[in-house]
């Protein structure tokens, strides 16, 4: 008898390519990574990280400008004294409108309330969050 091959589904596969994704996250606190796919295609990746260039990495420096500023709410998402631009605004940054428009987009983590309103902006109908699915409007 032959094996039985298992494959995962397509919300696995791309949720796995978004966790690999992020490891390349340079944040001391948490690495995400978001992937951004429409029509089976991957139009983008980002995972959380400083702007291109910038001296101020978390990963380089082994600080975080959030944890050493001890008024900060974190749990309130104090995202203000970040260095590093989320997954999710990363990602999008890279992708065209079109690209973007009826997408699904994979992340593995929380969106915080900045990056939620970007998703919806950005057109994205659908969004995969680990364990949680949603949908916004119609998938065009």
């Amino acid at each position: 008898m032959a094996d039985i091959l298992v494959r995962p589904d397509w919300d696995s596969y791309y949720m796995n390519i978004a966790v690999a994704v992020s490891l390349r996250g340079d944040c001391v606190r948490a690495q995400h990574g978001t992937v951004i796919v429409k029509d089976h295609k991957i139009v983008s990746t980002g995972y959380n990280g400083t702007p291109v260039g910038s001296d101020y990495s978390c990963g380089a420096t082994g600080e975080c400008p959030r944890a050493l500023d001890l008024n900060a709410e974190h749990s309130k998402g104090d995202y203000d004294l970040c260095w590093a631009t989320h997954s999710e605004a990363n990602a999008i940054i890279r992708a065209s409108w079109n690209d973007l428009t009826g997408s699904t987009l994979y992340v593995t983590g929380q969106p915080c309330g900045g990056c939620q309103k970007l998703i919806e902006s950005a057109g994205v109908a659908r969004i995969v969050v680990l364990d949680r699915t949603e949908e916004y409007g119609s998938e065009s």
